[in-house]
């Protein structure tokens, strides 16, 4: 869908670390980091999205990207599903599809079979309500906008996945690998845009639909989807007058293969969010929802005009925000190990990018406020991103990167940034820079 991307801008060759993998393992080095996230592509592996088609040339490229972080003692923390579905599956229903569970395990149990003697921190799914909402809506891939309850059942076959390959690494791999397996979760912080009760109210809706859909079925005692969630899809299905609820339920045996389905919660957040109610009552004919997971929520979201912002409108400099999620994180999940997976800042590719330091150094700042008067179980933190990337529907006119890439430049140079120097010396230092 060129037309949906900005200036038409195509990923077709966008960093180049295929080629360019051993330069960017040496920045990597260079500054001082340890461990190295990034996504395998489903597709360059099984280029048909099943086992009967692999792709050697693929295969051997993340070989030789695992070798080389190990070789200079960074840790690849590897994601296996990143929203590149192989075209094949998601002209079955993709995600939708119930075969897409048994589809992504026999992908995973590959993955851990070519890989898992060298990689030791594994995610499954990255952002899976995100990957959700590209069938509601036309923010993210494949960008469907069907405007109906289909979210519900993204979100159940993600979640089915996740425990199923969780329970194939405990079942065929944990005991001479030795590896760690996440659910790599992205939520904002909400508050209500007032004190009133109802804006509150929106605001806890708001993450108990974003968040607590994916950490209850693994972190409560009961397992399955959180109460207050399944009542009121439950009572909404029966408004709409419908037969059965829109929210898929467990059998006894998925709620069991999801119960502790995490051996680290991995962790992403950008920003925080206002919310109010969107609709006054579901029988107001004037405001009738229309079914939808986004409309089941009943919330609209603003931020404060006195927020810093970014490149990209939705993001919001609001560094608290991070502090009071990992506060939430701790209360609701019984204090679990936090890989904070993805937190960064976008502007237009400034070498002097002062405000994305700015941004790292209050966000950090906020999560040794988490640790030391919170007490909350933070593990690591990798900043998003190492490279200036193709950033889907934005192209690349967002940055992300610490380090610059000249995407007009056919050898696409890299350029460390003001953050980089920033980051090497917080990691010689192990202690967070000064405002400069």
């Amino acid at each position: 869908m060129p037309h949906m991307v900005k200036n038409r801008d195509n990923a077709d060759v966008a960093c180049d670390s295929y080629h360019l993998y051993k330069e960017d393992v040496k920045l990597i080095k260079d500054a001082g980091f340890n461990i190295y996230r990034f996504s395998i592509s489903w597709t360059r592996i099984l280029p048909n999205g099943e086992i009967t088609l692999i792709n050697q040339k693929g295969v051997d490229y993340y070989h030789k990207l695992i070798d080389e972080l190990i070789k200079n003692n960074i840790q690849p923390m590897v994601t296996m599903y990143h929203w590149d579905l192989p075209q094949k599956l998601q002209d079955i229903g993709g995600w939708a599809n119930p075969l897409i569970v048994d589809y992504m395990e026999d992908y995973a149990d590959l993955l851990f079979q070519l890989y898992g003697d060298k990689v030791k921190w594994w995610i499954t799914i990255n952002e899976p309500f995100r990957v959700a909402e590209g069938y509601e809506t036309n923010r993210f891939a494949p960008a469907l906008n069907l405007q109906s309850s289909i979210m519900y059942i993204v979100m159940h076959h993600a979640l089915k996945a996740h425990g199923r390959i969780f329970q194939l690494y405990n079942k065929k791999y944990r005991s001479k690998q030795n590896g760690k397996v996440s659910l790599c979760l992205e939520c904002n912080h909400y508050e209500g845009k007032t004190k009133s009760k109802e804006d509150i109210e929106a605001a806890n809706r708001a993450i108990q639909f974003q968040l607590d859909m994916f950490t209850h079925p693994i972190y409560s005692n009961e397992g399955g989807y959180p109460k207050i969630v399944q009542d009121m899809v439950d009572e909404i299905s029966k408004r709409e007058g419908r037969k059965r609820s829109k929210l898929p339920a467990f059998t006894n045996e998925e709620i069991q293969s999801l119960k502790g389905a995490n051996d680290f919660f991995a962790l992403m957040n950008y920003t925080t969010q206002l919310c109010t109610p969107k609709f006054s009552q579901y029988t107001n004919a004037l405001t009738k929802p229309t079914g939808s997971f986004h409309d089941d929520i009943n919330a609209t979201y603003s931020s404060d005009p006195q927020w810093p912002s970014s490149t990209t409108p939705w993001l919001k400099v609001v560094p608290y925000g991070l502090r009071e999620l990992l506060k939430y994180v701790k209360n609701t999940c019984n204090n679990p190990p936090v890989f904070i997976n993805e937190n960064g800042y976008a502007d237009g590719g400034e070498l002097n990018d002062k405000d994305r330091i700015s941004y790292h150094r209050e966000y950090l700042k906020e999560v040794l406020n988490a640790m030391n008067n919170y007490q909350c179980n933070v593990i690591g933190y990798t900043a998003f991103s190492l490279l200036d990337n193709f950033e889907w529907f934005s192209g690349y006119r967002v940055r992300f990167g610490i380090v610059h890439v000249n995407f007009s430049d056919e050898k696409r140079k890299r350029t460390p940034k003001s953050s980089y120097n920033f980051f090497k010396q917080l990691i010689q230092s192990r202690t967070i820079p000064a405002n400069q």
